[in-house]
């Protein structure tokens, strides 16, 4: 089984992987024919595009013995325990310049069982300035056989000098069919669940995989479609807006919080505590530190979960424009397209585009700081005002 069959919809960024994993292999036995191999790669893409699948894939080939990669090896990726592969991901909404320096000084390591130290850094956007130019420096002048694989939604996301460091490869969205697909295969759901998902995730692998999975995660989303399609006053939109933010609450909860109570449990052993034992003082500090760490992993879920909703609402008045202009064009929101049409008949394309005009610029917004609740508030009234022209 090849590294890269898990993989779907991106043949041409997967051709040119598999080549440099292949041209590094057939390098280190002496043959240096072509020059598809280099030590610092850039993967662009959308949210849910695959990007953090594709350079563990790709990690997975170059700490193998074969381009398709090896299981023993897969293995160890997955679980992230190579000893030749370091991974720098946030659950935070920046990476700190401490981990970055962490991060460097394992890069300077020589490898111990394969051919290349590979360091992989998910959402390398979150960097700030500073944290940057500190990794900058690491992409000048690497170690020989140290490979970055960098991972971002777009080149604009970094610094114009990291950019013209790294080779880069841009993902495409995958089809609806493609991801409805994997998931079916991956996931053992029916074909019309794995449809519905793959189309109401926007082609969002991750998305599509927890709509498919998790019955509380589509009773969510469409409590928040009835909810804005439901709005007819300014009372109600400021009521919605509190409703959207349980909504998104209540899901940043569903995924951290199993997590958190693992992580817990894990550290509570590794310290030689029974379960429900006193902590002595001298521990307490680490389990703290555990705390803080997870508290900031609920802020960033939390946004995440707002953003979210944002682009299921985005989607929403889509469908809605859609119907209205008459075009034959597939809905996303197929649970609530009786509701759709309804809304389409009752309002005007420009005011639907009003809307959409809100929606972006709440996201703005709140990517700003600005307070998400206040942010809704003045998003929902837009809907308001739509209903009342």
């Amino acid at each position: 089984m090849s590294v890269w069959d898990d993989l779907t919809g991106q043949s041409e960024a997967i051709a040119v992987f598999r080549a440099a994993a292949d041209s590094a292999i057939r390098a280190s036995g002496g043959d240096a024919s072509d020059n598809s191999m280099t030590h610092s790669w850039l993967i662009t893409g959308p949210p849910g595009s695959g990007r953090s699948n594709l350079a563990f894939a790709f990690a997975t080939a170059l700490l193998s013995s074969s381009p398709d990669g090896d299981e023993t090896t897969r293995r160890q990726v997955e679980a992230r325990t190579h000893p030749d592969l370091a991974v720098l991901t946030t659950e935070r909404v920046i990476i700190t310049i401490d981990e970055v320096r962490t991060l460097l000084a394992s890069s300077q390591f020589s490898p111990s069982v394969s051919r290349f130290r590979v360091m992989v850094i998910e959402d390398a956007d979150r960097m700030t300035e500073r944290t940057s130019n500190l990794l900058l420096k690491a992409l000048e002048e690497p170690p020989p056989r140290t490979v970055w694989i960098l991972c971002a939604p777009s080149e604009a996301d970094l610094i114009p000098t990291i950019r013209s460091r790294v080779r880069s490869v841009r993902l495409r969205v995958p089809s609806v069919q493609d991801v409805a697909r994997l998931i079916e295969q991956r996931d053992r759901v029916s074909p019309e669940l794995a449809l519905q998902a793959a189309q109401e995730s926007q082609s969002h692998i991750g998305m599509a995989h927890r709509l498919a999975t998790n019955d509380d995660a589509r009773r969510r989303r469409e409590l928040t479609l009835r909810t804005v399609l439901g709005i007819r006053s300014v009372g109600q939109a400021v009521l919605s807006a509190a409703t959207l933010l349980e909504v998104a609450g209540e899901d940043a909860k569903a995924i951290t919080e199993e997590k958190d109570s693992e992580e817990r449990a894990s550290a509570l052993r590794s310290l030689g505590i029974e379960p429900g034992g006193t902590i002595p003082p001298a521990l307490r500090s680490q389990l703290k530190t555990l705390e803080e760490d997870q508290k900031r992993r609920a802020t960033r879920s939390l946004r995440d979960g707002i953003d979210r909703i944002m682009v299921d609402l985005q989607s929403l008045y889509r469908d809605i424009l859609l119907a209205q202009l008459g075009a034959q064009i597939d809905p996303v929101n197929v649970s609530v397209l009786s509701e759709v049409k309804a809304a389409a008949a009752t309002s005007r394309p420009e005011q639907t585009l009003a809307v959409l005009d809100a929606i972006a610029t709440a996201r703005r917004r709140i990517e700003g700081n600005v307070s998400p609740a206040l942010a809704l508030e003045a998003m929902l009234v837009a809907v308001t005002r739509k209903d009342s022209v």
